[in-house]
């Protein structure tokens, strides 16, 4: 029987990005400065861009969970449009 060898752990992606000229140099000098590179710089923003769809999504989760399961009571409309825009 053949045995085939198989991975048993995260492998990581290699992604290809065209960018333009001017801002692969404007993203080293960034980089550089951050004692980083190009590719760390990509991986954290696109992790931070993961983070915060997640948290927008759970928030966006709660609120349906409270309109669905809050009733609230409201009285009678005493007001008028025209006195909430007196000038």
């Amino acid at each position: 029987m053949a045995q085939f060898p198989c991975y048993t752990g995260y492998v990581d992606k290699n992604l290809t990005l065209t960018l333009d000229e001017s801002l692969l140099r404007a993203a080293r000098k960034v980089a550089l400065d951050r004692s980083t590179s190009v590719n760390q710089l990509v991986r954290e923003f696109l992790a931070s861009l993961v983070r915060e769809t997640d948290r927008q999504q759970a928030a966006l989760a709660r609120l349906d969970e409270i309109f669905r399961t809050t009733r609230i009571q409201v009285g009678r409309r005493t007001w008028k449009r025209e006195d909430l825009h007196e000038r």
